[in-house]
């Protein structure tokens, strides 16, 4: 089998245009990056509007290994499959992160035949869009040290500054810094921090901002710190918000391209599901809503983070209803959850897949606390025997639930065609009875338990003096009513990493909060999740090069 990256270099890909044709835009409705790759237009946006909603997929999964097990993959592959059998189709996915891909988890494009493209393009610095984020970011950072430096009018207590600066790299050396060193001129000397761009609340503004005008009374109200009297400074104050939307107003718009068979792809806005929200921006999903049929859409890492925050965060800022939810699992995850060494998982272990299985039946009870229909399906790899695919079918449709295989690695669309058809029966026959896990007048610990027990199946939840202390804050400020953000390992539906499978009376200990004014939620840490991430031993970025003009080595 030829890699991900060859795949995709071989591809015969179609002008941009001709995708756009497919829903309905004209080329006066793109914005061009070259030959295959191109934003919507804001006029283009504001025209659709008008037209009917299409149907909502949302693809999620299990607790996955450290190598991830094809989410974003099922995602295309049925997007692909649906296209096949006439449906008019689009996919919705997150932009990838450099740090992952020069790290240990690769890009974001796929995998096998079902990927997106061009997969190099998209992988690395596509249309700027976190570039720009990032310089937002660390232009309300440098504004604000400057504000401290010419006199501090607003009595910024420098204890208490909460803004950090940012960049989209693995980089563990910046996670704590000191600034300010040197001469009188060189700024106030004081503790700082950078967070991976993925983190930033600028990318969850961007991402859950209906329009300009929204977007800026969001950036207006992000708190960057505090003053002597412990009251919050906000970027409105330091009038930092003009030129931050300046540097946003491209990075605002969807982003436009295709896949191996020549699926539309909306992909835009990228937070990290572990540290952040994990969803696309809102406005991708709507415009793709607008203009088709079906709309698939992913939410990162497994259920427990990104579909639970896609859920209860962004369907209830964006007044979205998904139709259907298709969950992931592979063989390996299972066998993985269940224990088995991960040099021993493409080697039949049915012990190890039924010590496993019991964090897939997790996650489809989680699911089924949302009111929505759900698809299990198994991304099949060529390791997987057929005693394992037999128990895992039996184990899912024992329990109530539609089974489906997938093989959208290796035969893209073709291999999506159970899935897709799995799709199409309940959409024609079943209707969502969507509603959220928790209500917004909870206050922000009950919703935090709540998550915490009925989510990731926790006995309890013990905060650190500080972050009760933050908490009350964040109430007395009048933000109790606002949804919470939780950060947590992906590995474990618990907040320890090593405690695979279904763990039971375990307690989820948070250690911060802090308040993401803008964006409209409060974050959570639990556990010894960074918010900025390290390289490992060996990075992905020892293997990448450029060879006779071809980057190679991405995966």
């Amino acid at each position: 089998m030829k890699s991900d990256i060859q795949i995709a270099q071989e591809a015969k890909l179609q002008p941009i245009g001709e995708i756009a044709k497919q829903l309905g835009l004209t080329e006066d409705d793109l914005e061009c990056y070259g030959k295959y790759k191109a934003k919507i237009s804001n006029e283009c946006i504001q025209r659709t509007l008008q037209n009917r909603d299409g149907r909502l997929v949302l693809v999620t999964a299990i607790n996955p290994t450290p190598a991830g097990e094809g989410k974003t993959t099922v995602t295309i592959g049925l997007g692909q499959a649906l296209c096949r059998m006439g449906k008019k189709a689009s996919v919705v996915l997150r932009e990838p992160s450099l740090g992952p891909c020069f790290g240990i988890k690769g890009g974001a494009a796929g995998g096998g035949y079902a990927q997106v493209v061009p997969m190099e393009d998209l992988n690395l610095h596509f249309t700027g869009d976190f570039h720009a984020i990032t310089s937002a970011n660390n232009l309300l950072a440098a504004m604000l040290d400057n504000h401290i430096q010419q006199g501090n009018e607003l009595r910024i207590d420098t204890r208490q500054v909460v803004w950090k600066r940012c960049l989209d790299m693995n980089d563990r050396a910046l996670r704590n810094i000191v600034i300010g060193m040197g001469g009188k001129t060189d700024g106030v000397v004081r503790e700082d921090h950078f967070v991976i761009s993925v983190a930033s609340e600028i990318m969850a503004v961007l991402c859950l901002a209906d329009d300009m005008e929204d977007l800026k009374e969001r950036l207006s109200q992000i708190i960057v710190a505090y003053n002597m009297d412990g009251e919050a400074v906000t970027a409105k104050q330091l009038g930092a918000v003009g030129a931050m939307a300046a540097l946003l107003k491209d990075a605002m718009k969807p982003n436009l391209i295709q896949t191996l068979e020549h699926t539309p792809a909306f992909v835009h806005g990228g937070p990290f599901a572990n540290i952040a929200h994990g969803c696309n921006s809102i406005r991708a999903t709507k415009l793709a809503l607008k203009l088709s049929d079906i709309a698939v859409t992913e939410a990162g890492f497994g259920a427990d983070l990104g579909a639970e925050k896609f859920l209860d965060i962004k369907c209830r800022k964006a007044g979205l209803k998904p139709d259907v939810i298709v969950l992931v699992a592979t063989i390996r995850a299972l066998k993985y959850n269940g224990g088995v060494d991960k040099n021993g998982l493409g080697e039949e272990n049915l012990q190890g897949l039924q010590d496993g299985i019991v964090n897939l039946e997790k996650h489809i009870e989680n699911l089924q606390n949302y009111g929505v229909p759900i698809v299990v399906t198994l991304n099949q790899f060529v390791s997987d025997t057929e005693a394992e695919l037999s128990y895992v079918r039996s184990f899912v449709e024992e329990r109530g639930c539609v089974f489906a295989l997938a093989r959208v690695w290796e035969k893209g669309g073709e291999g999506g065609s159970e899935l897709a058809e799995k799709v199409i029966g309940i959409l024609d026959r079943e209707k969502s009875d969507f509603h959220f896990l928790y209500e917004d007048d909870l206050s922000p610990e009950q919703k935090i338990e709540c998550i915490a027990q009925k989510i990731y199946g926790a006995a309890g939840v013990s905060y650190t003096a500080s972050a009760r202390k933050q908490l009350k804050k964040i109430v007395e400020m009048g933000y109790g009513s606002l949804p919470v953000c939780m950060a947590k390992t992906q590995y474990s539906l618990s907040d320890d990493q090593t405690k695979l499978g279904r763990p039971e009376g375990f307690t989820i200990n948070v250690r911060e909060v802090y308040l993401n004014a803008g964006a409209g939620f409060i974050v959570v840490i639990t556990g010894s999740i960074m918010t900025m991430p390290g390289l490992p031993k060996i990075p992905a970025a020892e293997g990448i090069d450029v060879i006779d003009d071809k980057i190679v080595g991405l995966f």
